[in-house]
């Protein structure tokens, strides 16, 4: 199924769960009241993004007078990229962490940021991190910060009606069974985080389909990723541990352990994603990218 497609169905389900559970737990007042109040939330979360989380991971902005060259390239790398993909520029940061991972935010192609942890560059070749900033801009061209943002209003919708209905008792004039009503407030906040994680895993997808068409070489990205999850399960990333909802804005959720279903994790399994990008390097995906043979990308060790 095509993403965009399966994104549109996953937030009908969404729209349909609210709906239900608005008509059965708040009524239309207690729908708009609920909406308002997730809406209110989540849109200074989107419009401040970028600042927020830059700053909650102490980015340090790469500019044009960066005495570091490799950093000066890295950067000049990202904007290569990004004229290749057909977007502005964006800001591109460094944030001093061991763990490898990057990031993308931004409410909009203008108002983009990049960033890479410096294990990042320590741990891939200069081949490994264009594919992986390759994906972060495919992010930013898809603008799944406001799709997440959207998703996330409606979950927060649906929260703040089972909270309601949980203080005050929801409506009493539709003769609802009691039962069910306990029911209905205990899952519908657990089914919308479902939908939720099923429409950021499917972004993922996205975003490394579209990432391995801007960079023509899916094989660079896989290659990375196999990398990146191997290295980050070993180091720790203190900042994402604090601030756990920062975790599904890497390109792997520094928070995910192994024993965790995939229902439940924000990111598609490393695994499925690396056999995914193999198969467009075979010529299995996109018509625009290019068959190469899949190998991982040229082995010459980290960014130096």
């Amino acid at each position: 199924m095509n993403a965009n497609f399966r994104t549109l169905v996953l937030m009908a389900l969404m729209t349909a769960i609210f709906g239900t559970v608005g008509a059965l737990i708040g009524g239309r007042g207690g729908m708009i009241l609920a909406l308002a109040f997730a809406a209110a939330s989540n849109l200074y979360a989107y419009w401040n993004a970028d600042k927020i989380v830059l700053r909650m991971y102490r980015a340090r902005e790469i500019g044009p007078d960066e005495p570091d060259p490799r950093l000066r390239r890295f950067a000049e790398g990202v904007a290569g990229l990004a004229a290749r993909a057909g977007l502005p520029t964006p800001r591109t940061y460094i944030i001093d962490q061991a763990q490898p991972n990057a990031f993308a935010t931004g409410r909009n192609p203008q108002n983009a940021a990049v960033a890479a942890t410096t294990g990042l560059l320590e741990t891939l070749t200069e081949e490994e991190v264009m594919g992986v900033m390759a994906h972060e801009l495919a992010h930013v061209m898809n603008r799944d910060t406001l799709t997440m943002t959207m998703t996330a209003t409606l979950a927060g919708a649906i929260s703040a009606l089972a909270n309601f209905a949980m203080f005050f008792g929801g409506r009493r004039d539709e003769g609802v069974n009691p039962i069910a009503m306990i029911a209905i407030v205990l899952l519908a906040p657990i089914a919308a985080s479902l939908v939720q994680l099923a429409i950021s895993r499917t972004r993922e997808y996205q975003a490394d389909r579209i990432g391995a068409e801007i960079c023509g070489r899916p094989d660079w990205l896989a290659s990375a990723l196999a990398k990146i999850s191997s290295k980050a399960a070993r180091t720790p990333m203190p900042l994402a541990e604090r601030n756990p909802a920062s975790g599904q804005m890497m390109i792997v959720n520094p928070l995910s352990g192994g024993g965790v279903s995939a229902l439940f994790s924000t990111h598609p399994p490393v695994e499925d994603r690396i056999q995914r990008l193999l198969a467009m390097a075979n010529g299995g995906g996109h018509p625009s990218v290019p068959p190469q043979r899949a190998r991982p990308a040229p082995q010459r060790g980290p960014w130096g």
